[in-house]
C-alpha cells in the first residue's frame, strides 16, 4: 500500500495567507519525521551566512536529501513547520516560496506550513529552520 495524501482547503475556512494549504488527510504505511533542517552542508559548513535566500536554498536541499534517503520526494510531504529568527525575514521567506515551491510542487498543491518566530536557532548564524513530516 502506498500513501494516499489529500491536501485541501475546506470551504469553512478562509483562503490561506501564503503558499500552503490548511489540511492534509493521509492514509499511509509509514511516516517520516525529519528534524529541522538548517543551512549546513554535509561537512557542517554553514551556507549563506547573513544570506537568507541562500540559507533557504540549502535548507530545502537538505530536506530533499532526507526525503530521498527514504525513497521519497516533495510529493510525500504532508506538513512543514518553519522557524525564523526574526519577523523581518517573513517577506523573503514568502518570496522564496513563491519562486521555488512551484518547482518543488509542480501540481501547485502546497502542504500545510506553520510559521514561527523564535529568539534564535542552535547557532546564531542560522536564520531559518524547517521541520518536515512526510508520508510514504
Amino acid at each position: 500500500m502506498s500513501s494516499d495524501i489529500r491536501i485541501y482547503n475546506p470551504d469553512t475556512l478562509g483562503a490561506p495567507l501564503g503558499q500552503y494549504t490548511h489540511v492534509t488527510r493521509v492514509k499511509a504505511n509509514e511516516f517520516l519525521f525529519i528534524a529541522g533542517m538548517l543551512s549546513a552542508k554535509k561537512e557542517g559548513e554553514i551556507t549563506g551566512k547573513l544570506d537568507f535566500d541562500a540559507q533557504c536554498a540549502q535548507v530545502f536541499a537538505n530536506i530533499e536529501a532526507a526525503l530521498n534517503s527514504a525513497g521519497a520526494d516533495f510529493s510525500n510531504v504532508v506538513q512543514f513547520t518553519t522557524y525564523l529568527v526574526h519577523p523581518r525575514w517573513i517577506p523573503e521567506f514568502m518570496e522564496f516560496r513563491l519562486r521555488e515551491f512551484p518547482k518543488l510542487f509542480p501540481n501547485r498543491v502546497y502542504p500545510p506550513n506553520t510559521l514561527l518566530i523564535v529568539d534564535r536557532l542552535v547557532h546564531e548564524d542560522f536564520l531559518v529552520e524547517v521541520q518536515t513530516i512526510a508520508a510514504i
